[in-house]
């Protein structure tokens, strides 16, 4: 028995990201309130604020059929959680932070289903080149920053910010794919083996 994988996000980045490796899916988006503590690393909170996504997914679904993918991603420089902008001012500062700066990314995953929840992130490192003024203005008023954790996104206008990246670039866009397959492959391995015990 095939289960259906349901994405627990509204991103289209991420749905793009799935289509493109063949994966047929469904979306239902998480309206959760995210929530975390501050002791916790990156690595912890983009894994938690996934399973979180994922878990209340699931919940509404109630369906032994279906495996839930949460995901969550953040930028991180110098220890300070670099979420989405709320506004142009927000977004300025926050690309002036990362001009002529190396941050990392960390992209949270949660796979839930109704034996098993597996959770893992990715971090990749980017280095921008140092942006000027107009530059950053430029950008802004393309409209692209608004909806992405550290006011930008890699995959559009937001490629010619970047000098360049260490790890998986999928990562940065919302979704280490490569990863999230083996990790889906081996739940409907441990799935069809639990099924042919009973």
């Amino acid at each position: 028995m095939t289960r259906k994988l349901v994405l627990a996000s509204g991103s289209p980045r991420r749905r793009e990201l799935l289509a493109n490796a063949n994966i047929t899916f469904e979306v239902v988006v998480s309206d959760i309130e995210e929530q975390f503590e501050n002791n916790l690393t990156p690595g912890e909170i983009v894994q938690l604020l996934a399973l979180q996504k994922a878990e209340d997914v699931a919940k509404r679904l109630i369906d032994d059929r279906v495996v839930v993918l949460g995901a969550d991603t953040i930028v991180v420089l110098d220890e300070e959680v670099l979420g989405k902008p709320k506004d142009e001012t927000e977004a300025k500062m926050m690309l002036k932070m990362l001009s002529g700066r190396v941050h990392t990314v960390y992209t949270g995953v949660a796979l839930v289903a109704s034996e098993q929840t597996n959770t893992f992130h990715e971090q990749t490192e980017v280095e921008f080149w140092e942006l000027t003024d107009e530059e950053i203005d430029e950008y802004i008023r393309s409209g692209e920053p608004f909806d992405k954790a550290g006011a930008y996104g890699i995959q559009q206008l937001g490629s010619t910010l970047v000098k360049r990246i260490n790890g998986d670039y999928f990562n940065v866009v919302g979704l280490p794919i490569a990863r999230t397959v083996r990790e889906l492959k081996k739940l409907a391995s441990a799935h069809s083996e639990n099924q042919h015990n009973n």
